[in-house]
């Protein structure tokens, strides 16, 4: 009798779940096709069921294994959000970064000043633009931390100065979003991949170049660095593609487009300086007036062949058993992922 009282109780929270949500909805991906088993919308409606996006995102119950739905409507949402560890099987999905905002202006550390933290593994989010408001002295001020595994963005906006999307640790996708930053705006322990990306400078905010990736690789079999492929880098100031956070950091810019931002040298070794040959940054196959190698560090690696490929595949890099796939997503939101 004992041991079915965990099951019971787990029944009884689901059916208390269920009873506040909506039909399944059907998504498709990959000519696949996916359920989320619960849906909930968030909203200023009567008709919504949470103003808020956390309360929507703590009635999940937890030790969740199906994938819930949470619909956000177009607004402004002014929240500081976590999704726990123990929530995983999110996806959050809102209309366009244009129109459904997250936006809290939090600063001074990384410890508990993001507007949104992922803990959880698979999660997902789609449309919605996430956003640190801060925009005092440079000081960090994530909009964005991700901890979790499997985690994923399509048609997403991170936006901030310093530290804007922290990839901390785990296995990310990014496909079709705009991140922009001055200071280490994509930065972390990641092993991940951006697609067809934007990344937006706003050097000028110094008075100098700033740096757009500070990754961290803490040894030469540590499976992690930040892959940049068919992504456009702009902005309205200087900037280098990356400086090294670790000796054997990891950065791959791979056939993109490289605006006039970009400063000739292309990469600083700051805490790798004096042990540049372990640091990994390359710009390879790269167009626009950014792309002229000519002036880069002497330093800089110049991938080919089998280690070029494996960064560059998404399944053998970061994918190999097709989670990618495996997660919902939307009909014409994904593209190509090669």
């Amino acid at each position: 009798m004992n041991s079915l009282f965990p099951l019971l109780l787990l029944s009884l929270v689901y059916a208390i779940f269920l009873s506040n949500a909506l039909p399944v909805v059907r998504l498709g991906f990959y000519g696949n096709s996916a359920s989320a088993a619960v849906t909930v919308t968030v909203g200023s409606s009567p008709a919504d069921n949470f103003t808020s996006i956390q309360k929507a995102i703590d009635s999940v119950p937890v030790g969740n294994n199906q994938w819930v739905l949470i619909q956000v409507k177009p607004g402004v949402y002014k929240e500081k959000i976590s999704v726990g560890v123990d929530k995983p099987y999110i996806y959050l999905q809102g209309v366009s970064w244009d129109t459904t905002e997250i936006q809290w202006g939090d600063h001074g550390t990384v410890k508990d000043t993001a507007t949104f933290t992922v803990m959880a593994d698979n999660f997902m989010a789609s449309g919605i633009s996430f956003r640190n408001t801060y925009n005092g002295p440079i000081v960090q001020a994530p909009a964005m931390m991700v901890y979790g595994d499997k985690v994923s963005f399509y048609k997403c906006a991170f936006i901030g100065i310093q530290d804007t999307l922290g990839d901390m640790q785990g296995r990310h996708f990014y496909h079709t979003c705009n991140i922009e930053g001055a200071v280490d705006f994509i930065w972390g322990f990641g092993q991940s991949q951006f697609h067809s990306c934007s990344i937006r400078s706003r050097g000028a905010l110094l008075g100098g170049p700033g740096y757009i990736t500070a990754q961290v690789r803490q040894s030469p079999q540590d499976d992690g660095g930040f892959v940049f492929k068919y992504c456009n880098i702009l902005g309205n100031g200087k900037t280098y593609l990356g400086r090294a956070y670790s000796i054997y950091a990891r950065v791959l810019f791979y056939e993109c487009s490289l605006g006039g931002n970009v400063v000739p040298q292309g990469w600083d070794p700051w805490k790798s300086k004096g042990e540049e040959n372990d640091t990994t940054f390359c710009d390879s196959t790269c167009s626009g007036p950014g792309s002229d190698t000519s002036h880069r560090v002497a330093w800089m690696k110049k991938l080919e062949g089998p280690e070029l490929l494996h960064l560059v595949s998404l399944r053998l890099f970061m994918d190999k058993e097709g989670w990618v796939e495996a997660q919902p997503v939307p009909p014409g939101w994904m593209g190509s992922r090669d």
